[in-house]
């Protein structure tokens, strides 16, 4: 692969760190892992500065150990990402095109601080969801690595989807049910929406681009699919160092205050017997769902912890949404809060389940903690995910037929209590302790690891 030439081209003072320069796109999903992966190379000799937007923005005084630079993004203030704008919010007319030349000059500004200084920046890492940034940074001679936040199978997907069409996957009439043979186990149901399709064709244009790409997984989890991304990509070298969120201390990478009462109410419960609910920061249903995930988890007799926050049900407020009686029916077993410490509920050990939109942090996330997941998929990559829980690792129960409170209920006590549960139980577990080995040292991640902070240094 031909090397990018850094335009600062001025040798290191002595006893300086090499500088980073991260770029996350602001939504938790994605900073998340941009953030794991910032605190994991500060401890490799790397200097960290992230540029972010207005929106979603980090409070700094978080991160003594690194600099930040805030550019502008024409968002309106206290403006929410969900579901239902998804594509809206991520469409040319905002993020996409009012951020590129911010940040084409607060990169030059950084660029020519670190020249004036007689330092080096190694390279830009960067969300591929950005359309614009490897652009750029090829503009300043600067090496560009891409950091993916969903799967490793999601890209193979990702990059098969013109060959799809080709096909007639997406024809009216076509079975949901239809299997992918070109992609076993996934079947039609479970490609993302066309409405994402030019956003997905643009990452994967960024990540093909690109000097080298990071992955939040693990050799022993995907090792089907990262075989063929190395293949896709050919002379770009990939790194899966997963699963990230180990490199940080738990509570870190939140962009909302949680709500630690999580933690001191799971500490009454027995070990195993609660199941968490949590639909992560985007999703938004309807409040007819919503009641249908209430009364499944009041009849499934289990108790639960549920992340209920702002949004997720389109035009209510959470104090709105349950019915009446409905919080003394659950008093003795039910515990909701606005957001949770999710690295913390996960590794508790009255934790036995998660019922779970599956975005790919959630999932990672889960695996690492040995906790078998009920998985009810909503949007993108969320359905290949549950796919892929459900039938490729068989350590979770998939609901796809709709949301309905007797399927919830089913799939909660299959989860829980019947006799299924300890085989999934058993394999997720195994899961965990090979999420544990990789990123021990010898471990495939850490060696992933090692590969990439040399790589980068020799940029």
């Amino acid at each position: 692969m031909e090397q990018k030439t850094s335009m600062n081209n001025h040798p290191p003072k002595m006893n300086s760190k090499q500088k980073l320069i991260l770029f996350p796109f602001p939504y938790q999903g994605h900073i998340t892992p941009m953030l794991h992966l910032a605190n994991k190379l500060s401890t490799k000799s790397f200097s960290i500065t992230i540029i972010q937007t207005r929106f979603n923005s980090l409070d700094p005084t978080r991160f003594p150990n690194f600099t930040f630079h805030l550019i502008q993004d024409d968002i309106p203030p206290n403006s929410q990402v969900s579901s239902d704008n998804l594509v809206e919010s991520m469409s040319a007319s905002q993020l996409r095109i009012h951020c590129r030349e911010p940040f084409r000059e607060c990169l030059g500004r950084i660029l020519d601080d670190v020249n004036a200084q007689e330092e080096r920046v190694c390279c830009l890492i960067y969300d591929p969801a950005w359309p614009f940034a490897g652009f750029v940074a090829e503009s300043f001679k600067l090496p560009k690595i891409v950091l993916r936040t969903s799967s490793v199978s999601a890209f193979v997907v990702n990059d098969c989807l013109p060959l799809l069409r080709d096909k007639g996957c997406f024809l009216p009439g076509v079975k949901p049910e239809e299997p992918i043979d070109e992609i076993p186990p996934l079947k039609v149901r479970d490609l993302p929406e066309e409405e994402h399709h030019d956003i997905l064709a643009a990452v994967v244009k960024q990540t093909k681009a690109s000097d080298g790409v990071i992955c939040n997984t693990f050799e022993e989890l995907e090792s089907s699919s990262i075989s063929k991304v190395r293949k896709i990509l050919s002379t770009v070298p990939v790194f899966p160092i997963g699963p990230m969120h180990k490199y940080s201390a738990p509570s870190t990478t939140s962009i909302w205050a949680q709500d630690e009462s999580s933690i001191s109410w799971l500490n009454t419960k027995a070990p195993g017997s609660v199941l968490y609910v949590s639909f992560g920061s985007v999703v938004s249903m309807e409040k007819s769902e919503f009641l249908e995930i209430a009364w499944g988890l009041a009849n499934s007799k289990q108790s639960f912890l549920w992340v209920v926050r702002s949004g997720l049900s389109r035009g209510s407020e959470a104090s709105d949404l349950f019915p009446e009686g409905y919080l003394e029916i659950v008093s003795d077993r039910g515990h909701i809060v606005k957001w949770a410490p999710q690295l913390e509920v996960l590794a508790h050990p009255a934790v036995g389940g998660f019922f779970t939109h599956s975005g790919w942090n959630s999932t990672v996330e889960s695996i690492s903690e040995g906790v078998p997941m009920i998985c009810l998929p909503f949007l993108v990559d969320q359905a290949m995910n549950a796919r892929y829980v459900s039938e490729v690792w068989k350590i979770g129960v998939l609901l796809e037929d709709g949301i309905r409170r007797d399927d919830i209920e089913r799939g909660i006590r299959k989860l829980m209590v019947e006799v299924d549960c300890e085989e999934m139980r058993s394999r997720a577990m195994a899961l965990k302790e090979c999420a544990m080995k990789s990123c021990t040292e010898g471990g495939s991640s850490y060696e992933s690891l090692e590969a990439l902070a040399r790589y980068i240094s020799s940029l």
